[in-house]
């Protein structure tokens, strides 16, 4: 049976980033150990940055009349008082 593995949500690597920090924060953990979750919390770390970019694009974007996209400026609404 070929199982696909499930991406994990933003939440679910933001949680694992966090529990990383702390057990390295305690300062309790082998050297080898504490290389690896190292690596990993980098990796997560780049992840989560890449979702938050990719999500900072989509909210700025905006559809004109047209229906076509269009970057989102501040002060670009005209009716904005």
């Amino acid at each position: 049976m070929n199982e696909e593995k499930k991406e994990a949500t933003f939440e679910e690597n933001l949680a694992d980033l966090e529990k990383i920090v702390t057990k390295l924060e305690q300062g309790d953990v082998p050297l080898e150990e504490a290389l690896d979750s190292f690596q990993k919390g980098v990796k997560l770390s780049k992840e989560l940055q890449k979702t938050l970019e990719n999500a900072e694009k989509t909210l700025t974007k905006v559809i004109d009349e047209n229906g076509e996209e269009e970057i989102f400026e501040q002060g670009q609404d005209e009716n904005e008082q």
